[in-house]
């Protein structure tokens, strides 16, 4: 039912306004005319906003808002967890994009009181990818674009789905922090991405979306993949602490890969990137067998 609304959502509704969207809170986001002055509060809605068409339109976004490269000249507004709420007002955006999830709801609970319009971004899925950015779109006048790059990224997305619908199945551990030692469990698109390669997530069943884990439980599960992720694009040093753990198969095999971060950790087109290399290395891993 979820993918079905998100597919729906970015319709554009008659209320009387120049346009109107679904956010993923399944409220009704208005505005009058399309926006001009959008504030981004997480890296990944930055870079969706571009995506869509309208990174031009952005006036500010928080830290770590890196991609594309004419995010990084963006004025700042704090943190995605923690943000500066005078200088958001300063700013006279007439759309905040949040993220639902990540954002403190207190604060966004007090920028809506002062009358600031927030549409609400959560994708769970990777029609909700698209759909988000056919929405975002809509609201700032760039369904052009927009509905562009949304058709190019499903249309990958669902080569991938054809091209390894069929191939033999791969145990994969995803680690998305070091310290504590963190993972994913089927609900979350790095997961999604990687059942989209043929692989398996041996903590698929953990109720929590990104849980701690302890590291007996990935030594006792011997994953035949490893995959990691960094502190950055090009730092590969999480993967270097598993080599001491010559028992496992994954490093025995010489199958511990390493993915830049932003490709498979954040909601955006370059998603479909991600799970391409993400592709590639269980392929490697089949040919080790």
């Amino acid at each position: 039912m979820r993918g079905l609304l998100s597919l729906l959502a970015y319709w554009a509704l008659s209320a009387g306004a120049t346009v109107c969207v679904v956010d993923d809170r399944q409220r009704e986001v208005c505005l009058e005319q399309p926006a001009q002055r959008i504030i981004a509060l997480s890296p990944g809605i930055t870079e969706q906003t571009y995506a869509a068409g309208a990174g031009g339109k952005l006036v500010a976004a928080v830290s770590f808002s890196d991609y594309p490269e004419a995010a990084q000249s963006l004025p700042r507004i704090g943190g995605y967890d923690r943000f500066d709420q005078e200088a958001i007002v300063a700013m006279r955006p007439d759309l905040l994009i949040g993220w639902s999830e990540g954002n403190p709801a207190e604060q966004l609970a007090q920028l809506e009181s002062l009358g600031l319009t927030i549409y609400y971004s959560e994708p769970f899925e990777f029609a909700d990818i698209a759909s988000t950015i056919r929405r975002i779109g809509s609201l700032a006048g760039t369904d052009t674009q927009a509905n562009a790059t949304a058709d190019r990224f499903i249309s990958g997305i669902e080569e991938l789905q054809q091209r390894y619908a069929s191939a033999p199945p791969v145990r994969v551990f995803q680690q998305i922090w070091k310290n504590p030692l963190m993972t994913v469990n089927d609900e979350h698109l790095i997961s999604k991405a990687t059942r989209l390669c043929g692989g398996v997530n041996i903590f698929a069943d953990l109720s929590q979306l990104s849980p701690r884990i302890d590291l007996e439980a990935v030594l006792a599960a011997d994953p035949e993949v490893i995959v990691a992720g960094g502190m950055g694009e090009e730092n590969r040093d999480w993967l270097e602490d598993w080599k001491r753990f010559d028992g496992l198969t994954a490093v025995r095999r010489d199958n511990l890969f390493f993915v830049p971060p932003s490709t498979l950790q954040r909601p955006t087109p370059r998603l479909l990137e991600g799970a391409r290399l993400l592709c590639q290395h269980l392929d490697t891993a089949r040919d080790r067998r």
